[in-house]
């Protein structure tokens, strides 16, 4: 297990978790105002890694085949589709949408090659976190789970033991137990890519930069960025998701800008690493082991007079 002596407080994970002169850390920025849908992120993921297929299930008539974060989908491109509110004024120029010009009616595709504007799709390529504060890393009990010198967690699949408690653990529900065997698998930032010097699978296929990689305080800087010109440009909606050191899980290594509410996304809107509270119970616990033993001994003596 990792050192929980002090989970309060956002540091460097990988100088947290030993590493000595640490390289920056290294993340992701999805940007979903410029994602297409066109699963190019997920095929990548998936030949490189040698990410067993998902089978074809489009979920009822969804465009989104793969339906969440799952040992067998690392990446998982959400295709958000809604009816438009009725108040709202349609949407016909996805042209203008794609570019991060000014729009009326509520952010989204809305797909008019047969005249239609009574929808919206929202589209997200999501990931593992990549969790500043990991719970996943505290209750691993054989170590399988670690944290790399570019501040990513990786999972060493040939020390699981397919325990489970990683499951319960992560805020966000991204790690899976595999079917067939019974271990955990998840995305590993493409950690034998990085450590060579190369960009992550996902990011190098993707066809309009909607993934970005690089050291993470230069993504927060290009993201912020990116917020403030899509609010000049008439789109308020826009804001970023696991960005923030100060949350709960002390900032995300893979973050987002979204275009709604995270609920819309099936992202949890406030996320808490469960084991925060692990120093004070184990504090509390001593406490109550230590007057436990006392009151034990003082029961003793007493009863030999």
């Amino acid at each position: 297990m990792v050192d929980t002596d002090d989970l309060s407080t956002p540091q460097d994970p990988a100088t947290g978790a030993g590493w000595v002169d640490a390289p920056p850390r290294m993340g992701f920025f999805t940007d979903t105002s410029v994602c297409i849908g066109c699963k190019a992120c997920e095929v990548a993921c998936k030949e490189w890694n040698g990410v067993p297929t998902s089978g074809l299930d489009l979920l009822g008539m969804s465009y989104d085949n793969t339906g969440a974060l799952t040992a067998n989908s690392w990446r998982h491109v959400a295709f958000i589709e809604q009816p438009r509110p009725a108040a709202e004024p349609e949407q016909t120029d996805t042209t203008t949408q794609f570019l991060g010009m000014p729009q009326s009616g509520p952010p989204g595709r809305t797909g008019t090659a047969e005249g239609r504007s009574d929808f919206r799709w929202l589209m997200m390529s999501d990931v593992c976190k990549h969790c500043t504060r990991a719970g996943c890393l505290d209750v691993c009990p054989t170590g399988a789970l670690f944290r790399t010198e570019f501040g990513t967690v990786v999972v060493q699949e040939d020390i699981c033991n397919g325990c489970g408690y990683c499951v319960s653990a992560c805020p966000y529900g991204v790690i899976d137990r595999r079917v067939d065997d019974g271990r955990v698998w998840k995305c590993t930032l493409c950690y034998d890519r990085i450590g060579a010097g190369m960009t992550p699978a996902c990011a190098q296929a993707c066809p309009t930069e909607s993934i970005q990689y690089g050291p993470l305080d230069e993504l927060r800087e290009r993201a912020a960025a990116r917020v403030a010109t899509l609010h000049e440009r008439g789109m308020p909606e826009a804001r970023l998701y696991g960005h923030d050191p100060s949350d709960g899980v002390g900032g995300d290594g893979a973050f987002f800008l979204l275009l709604d509410e995270p609920e819309v996304y099936g992202l949890p809107p406030d996320p808490q690493v469960p084991t925060r509270d692990l120093p004070k119970m184990w504090k509390r616990a001593g406490v109550a082991a230590l007057a436990m033993a006392a009151g034990a001994v003082v029961a003793f003596l007493g009863g030999k007079r």
